[in-house]
């Protein structure tokens, strides 16, 4: 004989709280301090009591389900944002559902018309490409959406938040030339993706301007094999660059990979800025230096806006959000520059970056 199901007067009763508070803590429309919170679904874990969510939908005509959608889910830094994301909504009685867009317009639009089939409250998404999806325009003014990351703050259909790219790809380029490098390259995943381009034209513009030439922009790709053999294909027609700015982990990986192809040592024969700090990068004999993208912030600061735009509707004015990464010097960049052996403490001059000091820009974009 099957055990009936428990009610929520059971678990207001071993809560200690009224119907009310349990109605609130899971439907999250009223606030409810974190103590009771706790209470309340301990009870319900102990009585194993699950919410109904078709028939609360029902009554209340919302779902409580917020849909994210990113280019790919094996990605750190998206993982990282997904996590962050799904910890803050259920905190406020939201469920989360995921999809991945694989990199491929043909599957977001695909996956894209299969959250919003759940007519969730609103949708947190990342681009794969430049091109906004046809059904995020056609919801915008019905749907509360916040776009992230791979986004043009200018002329946006919702309120994005992104780092400042451009700025970022300069840090990594003075770090470089400041270390005393000249012939450096730059090595570009996809340059359909706005952030991708804002970081190489502010780490050539830099280096152009420092040097008087372009640097060498290498296509590498998405795919870290496919990205190897581009690199190795273009060293065996070219000299070797002193120094490689890999704008994404994977082409950092594919860099890594053909330099280790070749024997070529990190950094005694080649310097290496690579993006995002992954946990690897720092866990290996020679740790990369490595821009630091806010995956935290970046996170908190969407579901701040997606929640503002629940409460006000989507008819507010588009709020672009733009924060800043930062440098983090580890061992992977050689030093070329002449060694002063006279004693600066006293000269008043910048101090030197030190390896895995975290170097945060001076500006700060709003």
């Amino acid at each position: 004989m099957s055990r009936k199901k428990p009610s929520i007067k059971e678990v207001a009763a071993r809560a200690g709280v009224s119907t009310a508070t349990v109605s609130n803590v899971f439907s999250g429309r009223k606030p409810v301090n974190d103590e009771l919170k706790e209470s309340v679904r301990q009870a319900a874990h102990e009585l194993g009591y699950q919410l109904d969510r078709a028939a609360s939908q029902l009554r209340s005509g919302r779902t409580r389900i917020i849909a994210v959608l990113v280019p790919d889910l094996t990605d750190t830094f998206f993982a990282t944002i997904i996590s962050r994301l799904e910890t803050a909504a259920y905190a406020e009685g939201y469920d989360v559902i995921v999809a991945s867009s694989h990199n491929d317009r043909e599957v977001e639009s695909s996956r894209l018309k299969a959250l919003l089939s759940w007519r969730p409250e609103g949708l947190i998404a990342v681009p794969c490409s430049a091109t906004i999806p046809q059904e995020l325009k056609d919801a915008r003014h019905t749907l509360p959406m916040v776009l992230v990351d791979r986004v043009a703050t200018r002329n946006a259909i919702a309120d994005t938040v992104s780092i400042d790219n451009r700025e970022a790809g300069e840090i990594a380029a003075r770090h470089l030339l400041e270390c005393g490098h000249r012939n450096i390259a730059i090595g570009v995943s996809s340059l359909d993706h706005p952030p991708i381009v804002e970081r190489k034209d502010g780490a050539a513009a830099i280096i152009s301007e420092a040097t008087g030439f372009p640097p060498t922009i290498l296509n590498l790709g998405t795919d870290i094999a496919a990205g190897t053999r581009a690199f190795l294909d273009w060293m065996e027609r070219n000299p070797q660059p002193e120094a490689i700015i890999a704008l994404t982990n994977v082409t950092a990986l594919s860099v890594l990979s053909a330099l280790a192809e070749h024997k070529i040592d990190i950094p005694a024969r080649a310097s290496i800025i690579a993006f995002d700090d992954y946990a690897w990068m720092s866990a290996r004999n020679t740790g990369l230096t490595a821009i630091r993208q806010p995956a935290d912030e970046i996170a908190e600061t969407a579901w701040a806006r997606l929640k503002i735009r629940i409460g006000h509707g989507p008819h507010e004015p588009v709020t672009p959000t733009v924060l800043n990464a930062s440098l983090i010097v580890r061992a992977s960049v050689r030093d070329l520059t002449p060694v002063i052996e006279e004693d600066s403490r006293d000269q008043g001059g910048l101090e030197l970056a030190k390896p895995g000091k975290d170097v945060r820009p001076t500006k700060k974009v709003h």
